[in-house]
């Protein structure tokens, strides 16, 4: 089932937060007060509506309380991100992550009810949608523009099985360079050691098949 996201506030890193998250599978609604903006990225999501977010209304009338989750990305405008926060989580959405430009202002978005807080200067959009659409990303590496490297947790699924059986390659479009276990990280891999919980994958992709990983 696809995982929905609604991305309130569509600045540069909300722009890029809601394209990649639409690249990656997930249902993505994009909201912004601008029509230039929201038409400009109306063909890479699911939705895209223009709308007061200011307004707790506007904010109700949206359908934000179907979504599992929602990004505040107003990170320089404290009063429509702490609006859309307090509205967002009495509307019952379970995961609310807010922008704000400084920690001050990400206390202040915890104290009204954001999940998680993040700070464009240490995030970037790519960044925050892969740790939202999946609990195996450990880490993130982009190698250029279509590649990356990632470091993650294999899938339930996968705990009991070798990497012969698996299939990655073939199955998910990864590469598996390297394996982690007791700390160890280890570039020499046997194909037939069954992958355990606490096993960590260090694998190589293309960045456009980070959606069968999801």
């Amino acid at each position: 089932m696809e995982k929905s996201v609604a991305v309130i506030g569509l600045g540069r890193f909300g722009k890029k937060l809601a394209c990649s998250l639409y690249d990656m599978g997930a249902d993505v609604l994009a909201v912004d007060r601008n029509e230039e903006i929201v038409a400009s990225v109306s063909g890479n999501v699911t939705y895209a509506v223009t709308a007061d977010v200011t307004n707790p209304d506007a904010i109700k009338g949206l359908g934000i309380k179907e979504m599992d989750a929602v990004v505040v990305a107003m990170g320089s405008d404290l009063t429509s991100s702490i609006m859309a926060v307090m509205v967002t989580k009495e509307l019952g959405v379970p995961y609310v992550m807010a922008k704000a430009s400084d920690h001050r202002m990400g206390q202040i978005l915890e104290r009204v009810g954001a999940d998680k807080i993040i700070f464009p200067e240490e995030e970037t959009g790519l960044r925050t949608a892969r740790t939202l659409l999946s609990d195996s990303f450990l880490e993130f590496f982009e190698i250029d523009k279509n590649l990356c490297l990632l470091e993650m947790k294999p899938k339930k699924e996968w705990v009991g099985k070798n990497l012969v059986e698996l299939n990655l390659r073939e199955k998910y479009k990864i590469n598996v360079v390297a394996v982690k276990d007791n700390s160890e990280m280890r570039s020499f891999i046997d194909p037939y050691r069954p992958v355990e919980e606490e096993t960590e994958l260090l694998v190589i992709l293309e960045k456009s098949d980070l959606k069968y990983l999801k």
